[in-house]
Parts: structure tokens; C-alpha cells; sequence
């Protein structure tokens, strides 16, 4: 995959590490001196173009048309709205991502605006921590499929409803399914006869209507 990212602030620059660890094509459009100098101690050189990124003349110079998908991740929120609806309505980029730095602002990184995914970094902050308190021992692990879909890491308490529960017996929503069980630091498939031990790491994958029964079978004060 091609991903431009037009801004070197944390976010951009650690988007960029993780996709070039995954072997994608990455090139981070930064020109403040300041910031190019810590770039240049994360990232290889040609992984960094320095100059404005608010110019149509250095978007065509960093490829932009041949790109797949295009990160606006300033610190500026018009101008990652502006490089969104550029990308999409000139320059035909497929999918755009636009950070949101004010929340105030968040309603207008839509659609309409050509902004495919708006990444709101206070609101999925406050979303985490408000979920974290909410599902007590449980672990969130990843956010999958749009977020639809969550990867939950749960520890079987002493007390907790499942033990010496089978996995066909748990009766669960059917969006929630156990992925996998680690016992004794051993992977074990999850097959409908394993009943669940005290210890045992469980790995699921399931919706919001999921994680509410997760919750009532897994977390003590649930049980």
C-alpha cells in the first residue's frame, strides 16, 4: 500500500513507523526544522519529504495520484480538511484519513468533506478509558472491522461464573465468539468441550452486545 502523510507531529511520525514495519510504501511531508530533526531519528531519510505540504505543486512532486491513501495529520485542522478534499476531488486518492485536533471541529470531518475516516485522538481517548472502567479485568486489545469489533483479553477469576463452564455451554450473542485459551502458557483451541480454569487467559472477539455478556461471565463483581 502507498500512504502519504502530510504532517511529522507524533501521530504522523509514529503512523509512519508502524507502517514501514509492515512493509508499506510511506512517505511523511514535513518542513518545520524542528520537527525534521526528531523525524530523522525515527525514520530512514527516504521515508521524508521536506517541504510545505500545503502546496499543490509538492503534492504532485510526492506522487500524490499514485497514492492509496492519504493521512492529513497536522496540527492544523483546515488544512487537513483542505489536503482531504484535494486528495479525493483532484488528485482521485482513493481513501482519506483526517486528524481531528480540536474536537469542536469534529462535525465537519465527514463525507461530505471527503474525509473517509476522521480520527478524533480526545474522543477515542476518553472512549478507551470510559470502556476500560466498564469492563473492570478486562483488556481491549484491538478495535477491528471500523471499530465494530472488539479483541478482549479476560483472566478467569476464582469467582468468576465460567469456571468449570464448557465453551458450547456459554449460550453466548452470535457476534461473540472465543477465540482462543492460554493455560499454563500453553494455546489451547477452543473447542466446544474445554470447560474454562481458574487462570486461564481467554481471547474473544465480539460486538458491544458481546461484551456486555463478557462482562456478567468473566468480571467478579458480575458474577
Amino acid at each position: 500500500m502507498n500512504v502519504l502523510i502530510a504532517g511529522g507531529d507524533p501521530t504522523g511520525a509514529q503512523l509512519a513507523s508502524l507502517l514501514l514495519e509492515e512493509n508499506h510504501k510511506v512517505l511523511l511531508i514535513e518542513h518545520r526544522k524542528d520537527v525534521l530533526g526528531l523525524l530523522h531519528q525515527q525514520l530512514p531519510t527516504d521515508a521524508i519529504y521536506e517541504e510545505r505540504v500545503m502546496d499543490l505543486k509538492v503534492l504532485e512532486e510526492v506522487g500524490i495520484r499514485k497514492a492509496d491513501v492519504l493521512v492529513a495529520c497536522t496540527s492544523d485542522d483546515a488544512d487537513n480538511l483542505v489536503l482531504c478534499y484535494l486528495a479525493h476531488n483532484l488528485f482521485r486518492v482513493p481513501r482519506t484519513i483526517g486528524r481531528i485536533n480540536n474536537p469542536r471541529h469534529a462535525w465537519l470531518f465527514n463525507q461530505k468533506m471527503h474525509v473517509d475516516v476522521a480520527l478524533n485522538e480526545s474522543s477515542i481517548l476518553a472512549h478507551l478509558i470510559g470502556e476500560e472502567m466498564t469492563l473492570g479485568d478486562m483488556m481491549i486489545l484491538a478495535k477491528l472491522h471500523r471499530g465494530q469489533y472488539s479483541l478482549i483479553e479476560m483472566v478467569v477469576s476464582p469467582v468468576a461464573a465460567v469456571v468449570g463452564t464448557a465453551i458450547k455451554d456459554l449460550q453466548l450473542p452470535e457476534q461473540c465468539v472465543i477465540a482462543g485459551i492460554i493455560r499454563n502458557g500453553k494455546v489451547i483451541v477452543p473447542r466446544g468441550g474445554i470447560r474454562f480454569d481458574v487462570g486461564d487467559e481467554v481471547l474473544a472477539i465480539t460486538d458491544p452486545v458481546g461484551e456486555e455478556e463478557l462482562v456478567k461471565l468473566f468480571t467478579p463483581n458480575h458474577s
